[in-house]
């Protein structure tokens, strides 16, 4: 459940989702401990949920509808609300992201957050001593449900060998990791390739970076930094990205190549 950075009049669906919660617990007589406990929480916590100081995880979503026997409303909800758990500079690009037709992206130190499984992502988060991390899970798994749509974006990954060797968690989570990846590069949506340690000095060195492309629109950059990401949308540093890409895939192994290496990997995680 992440804190909030900043709050402003477009929160409304936030305060929402907190004034149906007092309405409900008001309307049934409850305390705000008999909730907390009924959600496996503290009262401090749902406090400041209900005054729209803190963003929901869909568990408390799932455990409040429960509680109320509201019939799935606050699991409604809680879409609508846990973009708020993102800081407030990356909300743009994951609305931009939901809107792309094609998505590029490199990575040089870890698997991108659309590929990531559920414990891969939990061991990144718990590495930056979050105290959120639950709010902060669930929001990175949920950008992840554009993959899952009828017509999904296109979407084509280069990783640097080193975020598929690099062990994030136990072994366990590892080899699944790199399961979730083989199974995703069978996707006609999905490519995926590896930039081999043998590659050197490459295009992608300076970090980080994707690329959306939109049906209708144009297209943006988003770059990486330690405390916060850049979008870009001036032409010149798109076609800069956009070069870099098509060096980055001339680099890269080919699709065939990639998928064994992530396979030999996942074969070294379980000796």
């Amino acid at each position: 459940m992440a804190v909030l950075e900043e709050q402003d009049e477009t929160d409304s669906m936030l305060k929402f989702f907190g004034d149906e919660l007092q309405r409900l617990r008001a309307e049934q007589g409850h305390s705000q401990q008999a909730l907390a406990t009924a959600c496996f929480c503290n009262r401090t916590l749902v406090n400041k949920i209900e005054n729209a100081k803190r963003v929901p995880s869909k568990n408390f979503a799932l455990h409040a509808d429960e509680f109320f026997q509201t019939g799935g409303h606050f699991e409604r909800l809680w879409p609508l609300v846990i973009k708020y758990a993102y800081p407030s500079w990356f909300r743009p690009y994951v609305e931009l992201e939901k809107a792309a037709a094609i998505i590029r992206s490199f990575e040089t130190m870890v698997i991108p957050g659309l590929l990531q499984t559920r414990p891969y992502a939990h061991a990144i988060l718990a590495a930056g001593r979050s105290n959120d991390v639950d709010g902060l899970l669930d929001a990175r798994l949920e950008r992840q449900a554009i993959l899952e749509r009828d017509t999904p974006p296109e979407l084509w990954v280069i990783m640097d060998e080193n975020a598929v060797r690099r062990r994030v968690g136990d072994g366990s989570v590892m080899r699944d990791q790199l399961q979730h990846l083989l199974d995703l590069a069978e996707r006609p949506s999905v490519v995926i390739q590896i930039v081999p340690l043998s590659a050197g000095a490459h295009a992608g060195i300076g970090g980080p970076f994707h690329s959306l492309a939109f049906a209708e629109g144009n297209p943006v950059v988003h770059v990486d930094g330690f405390l916060r990401g850049q979008l870009l949308a001036d032409p010149s540093e798109v076609r800069a990205a956009g070069r870099a890409y098509d060096l980055l895939m001339g680099a890269a192994l080919d699709v065939r190549k990639s998928v064994d290496l992530i396979a030999d990997v996942m074969k070294e995680v379980g000796t």
